[in-house]
């Protein structure tokens, strides 16, 4: 089974941070890898179009950005980065998606 994680949080999603789950937006569940890497191309384009940066890491992560979407951190007393991030995962482990 392959899933498409959709998190948005003041990190990149490839930290994956202890209780990064609590920032999951949206889970796509997928029964095939042909499936699951037509939903990442729709995903990686639709979040494109909306956010100007762009960073990936390990053909698993997906990180977009804007400059306008920051939020007040009151404990470190600075602005934070919104991430929207995008996480490849198989069997529930982040892998990239592959043609088998």
């Amino acid at each position: 089974m392959y899933q498409l994680i959709y998190m948005k949080a003041d990190y990149e999603p490839w930290w994956m941070f202890e209780g990064w789950e609590e920032y999951i937006v949206q889970t796509e569940t997928f029964d095939n890898i042909d499936d699951a890497m037509n939903g990442l191309v729709l995903k990686v384009k639709e979040f494109s179009q909306k956010y100007p940066h762009l960073k990936t890491k390990d053909d698993t992560f997906w990180s977009f950005w804007s400059d306008e979407e920051i939020v007040f951190c009151d404990a470190c007393d600075d602005d934070l980065q919104t991430y929207h991030g995008i996480i490849c995962m198989k069997e529930g482990k982040a892998t990239p998606f592959k043609s088998e």
